[in-house]
């Protein structure tokens, strides 16, 4: 779950609509997170490790993370994203345009499965260390060790670049808050 969690919040903030641009190199700096759901929340992310500081945009990323969850997350599984930009010194909500923003996804499950069709393996390291990337996903605890990554070149809207950006994402289920996770980093492009 919460790497489905993360996949969701980072495709939310990353995803690449008709209205963008492409980004040749940006940098994301100050990557920070935290739980935001209720003490005893059945899903929780224990770590997340991102480095290095700052995250170069096309580049390498090392990543290793741990979370649980004491329920079974299947579909449909909901997913109310907050995005909010630093203007002038204030947070601003900013709206649900064309699937990225501050927007209601109705099935992240579903989400999941039109990044990565059934019947696809799952990506590296993913299938590697025998982590799900699709739902559902079993009551457990998942950890993904030390592991690197390639970020592409990236496809955003004008308004998505440049800023500090606070992210929150609610996953539930069955009108029940499963879990939240809070990330708050800086992005910079050319």
């Amino acid at each position: 779950m919460e790497k489905s969690l993360m996949l969701a919040l980072t495709v939310s903030l990353v995803a690449a609509v008709s209205c963008g641009r492409v980004v040749t190199k940006a940098q994301i700096l100050g990557f920070d997170w935290k739980n935001c759901g209720q003490p005893d929340a059945p899903a929780v992310l224990k770590t997340l490790n991102v480095s290095p500081d700052p995250v170069t945009i096309p580049g390498e990323l090392t990543a290793s993370a741990s979370g649980s969850t004491s329920v079974e997350l299947a579909t449909p599984l909901s997913l109310n994203v907050t995005l909010e930009k630093q203007v002038a010194g204030l947070w601003v909500r900013v709206p649900c345009v064309e699937e990225l923003g501050s927007c209601h996804y109705r099935d992240a499950c579903d989400i999941l499965s039109q990044l990565i069709p059934p019947g696809q393996d799952c990506p590296e390291p993913l299938h590697s260390y025998g982590l799900p990337c699709r739902c559902p996903f079993k009551a457990g605890s998942y950890s993904l060790p030390q592991s690197d990554f390639f970020l592409p070149v990236l496809d955003l809207p004008d308004w998505l670049t440049n800023g500090n950006y606070r992210v929150q994402g609610v996953a539930g289920s069955g009108g029940k808050e499963l879990g939240c996770v809070k990330v708050a980093l800086s992005l910079h492009s050319d």
